[in-house]
């Protein structure tokens, strides 16, 4: 449960007062039947704040457009990069640009399963 909201600068006599309770699933999950949840591993979309060992929140039930970060299956591997559509065509574009893009090739089949609504770290 989120106890409220903390202040990354300086305290406030008036934060003594704790804002009602948070419920986490409330607050990360809007379509229960159609989210699901992946572990990252890797490091390309870090520049997007996407780090290794994150918990992303994936849900089915959004369309996914032109920017949004999508959990996607390419020749059965499965892969979280930017989703870039412009005139007909797709690619998948890694937010580190060392990292090349996935532009699928002719009758090879990309499924996007789902848009990544948030990433839970733990820091500790």
């Amino acid at each position: 449960m989120v106890q409220g909201t903390v202040r990354a600068g300086f305290p406030s006599p008036a934060d003594d007062f704790a804002e009602k309770r948070h419920d986490l699933n409330d607050l990360l999950i809007t379509h229960p039947a159609a989210t699901f949840f992946w572990r990252v591993r890797g490091t390309s979309m870090h520049g997007a704040g996407v780090a290794d060992g994150d918990i992303l929140v994936v849900n089915r039930a959004l369309d996914p457009v032109h920017g949004d970060i999508v959990v996607a299956e390419v020749d059965n591997d499965f892969t979280v990069k930017y989703l870039h559509r412009r005139a007909g065509r797709v690619k998948l574009v890694a937010a580190d640009p060392t990292f090349p893009d996935i532009v699928p090739r002719e009758g090879q089949v990309l499924t996007i399963c789902g848009v990544v609504t948030a990433a839970i770290r733990k820091f500790r």
